[in-house]
């Protein structure tokens, strides 16, 4: 239950921010660019394999993958971070197709990491506590069955992790209605085109950026200091 107190802690340190965020995008201030940008997809496709024995992979769909994976990249123990789509019948989507919401993907992080630094339940907890489990299909206004809030496990230690964890967190009362954040076998993942890798590093002084994710991204380094690494605990 460690785990569960200090996500309770959090949330009411961040809800504040994120309600204002939310308020700001559903007034029609600010809206997502990516549907707009030139396509560049990766050579690359098809599931990430890990080749490196001390490592281990997590997948997880909490919104919009520009603003989850600035928060996971940050991490101790985190090696590398890929957003990409994971959970559809179509096969190597392309974003415009995903944002369709028929493909039946979600907008999904796959992330390497070290359990010597960072545990899984380190991993659930940033999870769940930096994006709504709450809302069926959505976050903020960001709609669509790609936005779902989902994990998918890797195997069957990972899936009862997340069970016991999303069990113990609704029971906490710690959101204010019930978690709908799905727990899935893992699927085919297909890495994002490169625009979407690193977003938000590369384009941190745009509108979005600045308004959607830097305050997101700001809070979480408040939250989540101890786990930071050390080139991002000093900012």
């Amino acid at each position: 239950m460690v785990y569960i107190n200090k996500l309770i802690s959090q949330m009411k340190y961040i809800a504040l921010s994120v309600v204002l965020i939310a308020g700001i995008i559903a007034a029609g201030l600010l809206m997502r660019p990516g549907k707009t940008q030139a396509q560049s997809p990766l050579q690359a496709k098809g599931k990430l394999t890990n080749t490196d024995k001390t490592m281990e992979l997590a997948t997880f769909g909490n919104g919009c993958f520009w603003c989850t994976e600035a928060v996971f990249q940050e991490l101790e123990g985190v090696e590398k971070v890929v957003s990409g789509y994971m959970g559809g019948h179509v096969k190597n989507p392309t974003y415009k197709q995903v944002c369709t919401g028929t493909t039946g993907h979600a907008e999904v992080l796959q992330i390497t990491y070290n359990p010597a630094k960072i545990s899984y339940d380190e991993l659930l907890e940033v999870f769940w506590a930096t994006h709504d489990p709450t809302t069926l299909n959505r976050q903020g206004n960001d709609v669509g069955p790609q936005y779902r809030s989902i994990v998918f496990f890797h195997n069957e230690q990972q899936k009862q992790r997340a069970e016991k964890y999303k069990k113990e967190l609704d029971a906490s009362g710690a959101f204010p209605s019930p978690i709908v954040t799905f727990i899935e076998p893992l699927t085919e993942f297909y890495p994002a085109e490169d625009y979407h890798q690193g977003y938000f590093e590369r384009n941190g002084g745009e509108p979005y950026c600045s308004y959607v994710i830097r305050p997101k991204v700001d809070k979480f380094r408040k939250v989540f200091k101890d786990k930071l690494k050390p080139e991002y605990s000093q900012k």
